[in-house]
């Protein structure tokens, strides 16, 4: 029988064209009907990188950088096992480290903030707060 589904004489030899549909590939050298592998592992590290890197100013994005991060480590060992993903764990990786740093940053300058305007934390309104917190900026 050949690939249409057609009987052939046992006798009859197998055309080329034949052959070439047998062992058809697709552009990947995959045959057709088959999927490439895939690294979730690294697709779910960089989505996390990603999120934790946008909202790192909010102090949520370094839990999820950290998580990221150690999904994202953890990916790069597979790829090296699998072949497959290491584009994606690297940027994973690479935004979870920013969004870490990023997120560090903004926490030592609300503490700095929080520490230069202490006293203007009971204000009758928002104009004498601001006006206080102007004058301890400011160093008057």
């Amino acid at each position: 029988m050949n690939a249409q589904g057609i009987e052939t004489p046992l006798n009859h030899t197998v055309s080329a064209q034949d052959q070439a549909v047998r062992t058809r590939t697709t552009p990947n050298g995959m045959a057709p009907g088959l999927t490439a592998p895939k690294n979730s592992l690294a697709t779910a590290a960089m989505t996390l990188g990603i999120i934790g890197l946008c909202s790192s100013v909010v102090f949520i994005g370094g839990p999820l950088a950290v998580i990221g991060l150690i999904l994202g480590i953890a990916a790069l060992i597979a790829a090296k096992r699998t072949g497959v993903g290491r584009g994606k764990a690297v940027t994973a990786v690479v935004t979870s480290s920013l969004a870490i740093v990023v997120s560090g940053l903004v926490a030592v300058f609300m503490v700095w903030y929080a520490n230069q305007t202490q006293e203007c934390y009971q204000p009758d309104s928002f104009d004498q707060y601001t006006q206080c917190v102007r004058e301890h900026l400011n160093g008057k």
